[in-house]
């Protein structure tokens, strides 16, 4: 049976998640599953919510702007798919969001915010650690996209990979190293968030410019992200930012 050029990208993308070396940013590995969701399948963008080390509901990551506004205002109002999904660790198929005139809508303050940012449809799969439920992959769609349940397995198993690699990082540094690597990534976040802030003022870009810029700076200089965030966060941009013309 012949491969096509998608099974190929597939592959590639589980083992670039599952296999990671000992000294990888949790953070940016799991803005990786985001990147290679939004390649993969029909849907608009992705984020990362998870259960922070109270059991509370909390985002992480997000493919884009959109997705990340959408997951502060699921935490805020304390409803929507993010949440159900990683306070149940279930799968959630796609569920069509339907305007207040139609039947009453299953996250009522939730879906009106979504509808207005483009978003027609959500859906989600569960990150879990053997039986522990850790949070949740959530898709968000616009129409006509409409992702397949085969669509869902594909992104349960990119899922399961990410899990996969944190798992085996939690061999070495001790059985509860997974709660420790997702709390890191917790605080990488806020530190990045004001970066991006600080870069898109600064260059006079976008913030997910900003982010683009910041994750290749990382990458081309084998820098972890948080530490470059942290680093513009406080002030001190490379040179060759620069703003923007």
């Amino acid at each position: 049976m012949p491969t096509t050029e998608r099974e190929f990208v597939v592959a590639e993308a589980v083992l670039s998640l599952a296999d990671r070396g000992n000294d990888f940013d949790p953070l940016e590995m799991l803005h990786d599953l985001t990147t290679h969701v939004v390649a993969l399948l029909p849907v608009r963008s992705a984020g990362i919510t998870i259960l922070d080390e109270y059991g509370q509901v909390d985002y992480v990551t997000a493919s884009d702007e959109v997705c990340r506004r959408l997951e502060e205002d699921q935490i805020e109002l304390g409803e929507g798919p993010c949440v159900d999904s990683a306070r149940t660790g279930t799968a959630l198929t796609p569920t069509t969001l339907r305007p207040s005139d139609s039947p009453p809508p299953r996250w009522p303050r939730f879906t009106p915010r979504a509808l207005r940012a483009g978003i027609t449809s959500v859906a989600a799969v569960p990150l879990r650690d053997a039986d522990t439920v850790i949070g949740a992959l959530n898709l968000m769609i616009s129409a006509p996209s409409m992702p397949t349940r085969h669509d869902l397995r594909l992104a349960q198993t990119l899922a399961d990979a990410a899990v996969v690699c944190l798992r085996q990082r939690r061999v070495l540094l001790g059985k509860d190293a997974i709660i420790d690597q997702l709390q890191t990534a917790l605080d990488s976040r806020i530190v990045i968030e004001q970066a991006k802030g600080f870069l898109a003022a600064h260059c006079q870009i976008t913030v997910d410019e900003a982010f683009s810029r910041l994750r290749s700076h990382s990458r081309d200089n084998q820098r972890k992200l948080s530490d470059l965030a942290a680093q513009v966060a406080q002030g001190s941009i490379p040179a060759h930012f620069g703003p923007a013309l």
